[in-house]
């Protein structure tokens, strides 16, 4: 069998981090999200919201967290590898708040192909914002459509997970990449 390193993906509070929690649970082998680490090392150097002050480097230090992600899935002694985000994210967040990146931020999206994206729908109902989620509601539903467009735009089928229990989502991707 192939290795397959699936991605979830969705705007943020679609529930993205329970599902891998959940997955976890059943034995998967998943990558947790990693922008709240580099959020929170920002700000024990004094940047309290990298992202909204240094678009950029946050998201050079995102891009290399997530080919870190994508090298050490390929290693993974696993079929199947689960990770909360992938790269096209990184471009899809820059296009949300309208800012340039360097030509190679494209290059490495297309150097690193996942087997199979899974977006989690916008979820008003579970939607939650914090320290690290400074979004509304209604910039979360424009930031799922920027990475509908991005993640398409390299190629991608993307398969929406219908909003349902914990478990029952869970099921659905399974069943999915079982076919």
């Amino acid at each position: 069998m192939q290795k397959e390193i699936i991605v979830i993906i969705g705007g943020p509070g679609t529930g993205k981090s329970t599902i891998i929690d959940g997955l976890i649970g059943k034995g998967f082998c998943c990558y947790p999200e990693i922008s709240r680490e580099v959020t929170l090392e920002a700000k024990k150097q004094g940047i309290e919201q990298l992202f909204l002050e240094k678009p950029l480097l946050f998201s050079e230090l995102l891009l290399e967290g997530r080919k870190k992600q994508f090298v050490d899935a390929q290693n993974e002694p696993h079929d199947v590898v689960f990770i909360d985000r992938g790269i096209p994210d990184v471009l899809a967040y820059m296009h949300y708040i309208g800012d340039s990146y360097p030509a190679s931020f494209d290059a490495i999206c297309k150097e690193h192909v996942y087997s199979k994206i899974f977006i989690l729908p916008p979820w008003e109902e579970i939607y939650v914002s914090d320290e690290a989620r400074y979004e509304n509601y209604e910039q979360a539903k424009l930031i799922q459509n920027h990475l509908i467009e991005t993640y398409e735009g390299y190629g991608y089928s993307l398969t929406e997970v219908p909003k349902d229990t914990i478990d029952n989502r869970i099921l659905f991707i399974l069943d999915e990449i079982s076919k």
